[in-house]
């Protein structure tokens, strides 16, 4: 029974004939190859690549038991006569599988190439990724006492940061993920699944086709309320432009400003609206004249969302080490319009299709694609500060042109 389960949620994870999997470790092996060979070293502290592994396996994990898409399996198997702990540990190992092969696994292949190690410490990133895995499905089996869950994570991390000798890191962690299987032990499948909201569907997700009673405008702050993980991914990107005053100012002052609105133009969640939901996707593209009244707005809504991350940093930065200047406030304007430009057009002529859960869109590499040329655009500045003014003069014709093809 439990091999049956797991095997049906591993086809849907990794494709019919398991096709994902050697795709994806074959990448792995060439990251790893190639950082290896170029000889570029990093100094990490052990308790640093224990936070890595553990943080961003959990949170991948937490994606995936999240995932809207599950929704379906989950109802299908959960009709059918199961065995309670198998069936929990098949689902939870199916998706951890999925999270540390296709996800975490790349993270591993980077810090294995820049990082000097022994075996022991490969075990012990390997121990944090399968604690990762049990612990980030034990707290959302509980989800309902979310203080529990958030104590549990916080005391955690705490005693990772404060205990300094591997060894006991290592035993916590294999007493904790125990624990963690002890929940599991006493979990039920129905702990796992979530009732669709009547608010996340039907209206909310066809309010294109209700002009009358609904705007798009309802519809996009709809979309983040719909999904909580997507709204707080937002606050994530407010928390890390308030601390990266602090860290710029310490390494090179006012020339790493552009480089902070490079950065925070990486706000997955609103960029995937179209992906994410294909049958809005369809409904857009189907009614005539949808074109220009769904990208217009969704263009203002993340440039929007972009500006009070930037209006945050520059606060950050005017209260830690003042001078904010207009030269300043000017590029956070072009950076944040810019991004939600370049947003757009992907999703609207290279949507992503063929993903298997939420977090395959989360982390697809079309990702990269808009900080990266931000990241570049803030390296001309930074050399020719002037550039900025010629690029903000472009972006104007380019809004123009767009407004007139759209």
């Amino acid at each position: 029974m439990m091999k049956m389960t797991g095997k049906a949620f591993a086809k849907k994870l990794f494709g019919a004939k398991y096709e994902r999997l050697p795709r994806t470790l074959f990448m792995d092996v060439i990251v790893f190859w190639g950082l290896y060979i170029a000889g570029f070293q990093v100094q990490i502290a052990s308790f640093v690549r224990v936070l890595m592994i553990s943080a961003f396996t959990a949170g991948v994990m937490w994606q995936a038991l999240s995932s809207k898409d599950n929704v379906v399996e989950l109802t299908a198997m959960l009709m059918l006569p199961h065995r309670r702990r198998e069936f929990v540990f098949s689902y939870v190992g199916m998706l951890g599988a999925y999270t540390v092969l296709t996800k975490t696994g790349l993270l591993f292949a980077v810090l294995l190439a820049v990082s000097a190690w022994k075996p022991v410490e490969i075990v012990g990133m390997i121990l944090c990724m399968i604690h990762a895995v049990f612990m980030a499905a034990a707290v959302y089996s509980v989800r309902k006492y979310w203080y529990v869950g958030g104590l549990w994570a916080a005391a955690i991390v705490s005693a990772i940061l404060f205990f300094g000798n591997e060894l006991l890191v290592g035993l916590l962690l294999l007493v904790n993920g125990l624990f963690a299987v002890l929940i599991l032990w006493r979990t039920d499948g129905y702990d796992f699944y979530q009732k669709e909201s009547k608010k996340s569907h039907g209206k909310a997700y066809h309010v294109v086709r209700q002009r009358k009673r609904a705007t798009l405008w309802r519809y996009f702050f709809r979309y983040l309320s719909c999904h909580k993980n997507y709204l707080l991914n937002t606050v994530v990107m407010w928390c890390v432009a308030l601390v990266l005053p602090y860290f710029f100012s310490e390494m090179a002052g006012l020339s790493v400003i552009p480089v902070g609105f490079a950065i925070l133009s990486l706000n997955t969640p609103i960029c995937i609206l179209l992906s994410c939901d294909p049958d809005l996707e369809q409904a857009v593209r189907f009614l005539p004249g949808q074109k220009r009244r769904f990208c217009i707005p969704y263009c203002l809504f993340i440039f929007l969302c972009n500006m009070a991350a930037d209006v945050i940093f520059l606060c950050s930065w005017q209260i830690q080490n003042g001078s904010v200047t207009v030269h300043m406030i000017a590029g956070a304007v072009f950076f944040a319009l810019q991004s939600a430009v370049l947003s757009v057009l992907l999703e609207w002529f290279y949507p992503i299709r063929g993903w298997k859960i939420e977090s395959d869109l989360w982390h697809h590499p079309r990702k990269y694609v808009v900080p990266v040329v931000m990241l570049l655009l803030a390296g001309g500045v930074l050399a020719w500060p002037i550039l900025l003014y010629a690029l903000l003069v472009l972006l104007a014709v380019e809004i123009i042109v767009l407004f007139f093809i759209l």
